[in-house]
Order: structure tokens, then C-alpha cells, then sequence
């Protein structure tokens, strides 16, 4: 299942598009300001952006010209009240890959949100690589050379975040926010099941690739040579 993060700060328009989009099979987490998004979106690996012009703490576009300055290329979408030609090519040259004005019909909005997905920059920015390993997300797999492992959306979401940090460790919470939302409870355990499952799904594909556990701090993805496994 796809995951993007809505930047929205009306609380039954954020409900309305959740469940808008959770009918086209679309996971959404939601923040209502500038600050709180930037310090999620640096740890989690969102595969699109819906962002709100008019936040308690800022311009929407403010955000959104702090992630392409930092090279950050994920889609975004960007929601306004405001419909002036001179607003949308505001919102444009500040990085928007489209731009949605209010009141909009929710079909229109689960339709631009599929075709972010779709575009094929975004699949390149999707299939990360960390020594032998590449992970396809679209395809919800990760390979090593011609073998392949089938990782449900929780695995992906954690192996994701965990190449996204190349071998930088990851603390508990993150990896439990990546694999099941801001908004879900998680299971005790859930991740020490889930984490069991994906070092299998590494051997059995043969990668040297190993999620190793750094006490007391959290969990990295590195090379079998240099990981000590606890």
C-alpha cells in the first residue's frame, strides 16, 4: 500500500481525504503544521506529499521550498484556497509537481494523487539500493541479483526508511512509525516479528546485507562483515 503525508490543518477536510484516499488503497498520515512535517518527512520515507498553502505556522510553500532546497524530490501536491493564475505558478516554481484548489471533488484529488505516484521519476526515487540489495516497492520486493523476497507494505515501509539512512541507526519508534503509520496503534512486538521476518527474507535471497541491533539505540542495515548481530 502506498503512503503519503496530508499537511492539513482543517481537521474535517484531513478526515475526508483519508478516507478518500484510503478507497483507492492509499495510507495517509497527517500533521498540521510546517515544523511537525519537516521533522517527519526527514525520517520517514513518504512516497508523495498533499501540502496546505494556509497553515497555522507558515506558507505551505515555505515547506515545500525547504525540501527542494535540500534536494528532497518527492511529489507533492498542493492545496490552496487560493485560485489565482499568479498563485499556481507561485505554487509551481516553489517545486509543486500539481496544484488543487478549494473546494475540489474528491475524485479529482485521489486522481492526482495516483498519477504522483505513477510518474516514473517518483519510481526511480522508489527502488533505493544499499550494496547487494535494491529494494522495488512497486513491486513489493527486495532483490539480490536474480533471487527476490516478497515484503508486505509494513516490511517495505521499515526496509525503506532503514536504506534511506544508509547504515545510520534508526531508533525503535521511527521504524514503528514507518511500518504502521503515526495514527496506528502497533501491536507489542509487532516489529521484533517484523524485523525476524525481513533478516530470513535476507539470508534466504543471499544478500550480505544484515539489520543488526545497536543497544540501546536502535536498529541499521549494513554489511555482513562489518554487522555484529546481537
Amino acid at each position: 500500500m502506498s503512503r503519503i503525508l496530508l499537511i492539513e490543518d482543517h481537521e474535517r477536510l484531513a478526515r475526508l481525504v483519508c478516507k478518500g484516499l484510503a478507497t483507492a488503497g492509499i495510507a495517509v498520515d497527517v500533521v498540521d503544521r510546517v515544523d511537525a512535517a519537516w521533522a517527519i518527512i526527514r525520517r520517514m520515507p513518504y512516497q508523495a506529499l498533499v501540502i496546505d498553502r494556509g497553515l497555522p505556522d507558515g506558507d505551505g510553500l515555505v515547506l515545500l521550498r525547504r525540501l527542494r532546497g535540500a534536494g528532497m524530490g518527492v511529489p507533492c501536491l498542493v492545496l490552496t484556497a487560493r485560485d489565482a493564475l499568479r498563485d499556481r505558478v507561485e505554487g509551481l516554481d516553489a517545486g509543486a509537481d500539481d496544484y488543487l484548489p478549494k473546494p475540489f471533488a474528491m475524485d479529482e484529488m485521489v486522481a492526482r494523487v495516483r498519477a504522483l505516484l505513477r510518474r516514473p521519476v517518483e519510481v526511480r526515487q522508489l527502488d533505493p539500493s544499499q550494496g547487494d540489495l535494491t529494494l522495488r516497492p512497486g513491486d513489493g520486493i527486495m532483490c539480490c541479483g536474480e533471487e527476490i523476497a516478497r515484503l508486505p507494505p509494513a516490511e517495505m515501509q521499515i526496509m525503506l526508511l532503514l536504506l534511506r539512512k544508509h547504515e545510520e541507526v534508526v531508533r525503535r519508534g521511527a521504524l514503528e512509525s514507518a511500518g504502521w503509520g503515526l495514527g496506528e496503534a502497533v501491536t507489542p512486538g509487532a516489529l521484533d516479528v517484523a524485523l525476524h521476518r525481513i533478516r530470513r527474507k535476507l539470508r534466504a535471497i543471499g544478500s550480505g546485507q544484515r539489520i543488526i541491533n545497536v543497544r540501546g539505540l536502535g536498529y541499521a542495515l549494513r554489511e555482513a562483515d562489518s554487522a555484529e548481530q546481537p
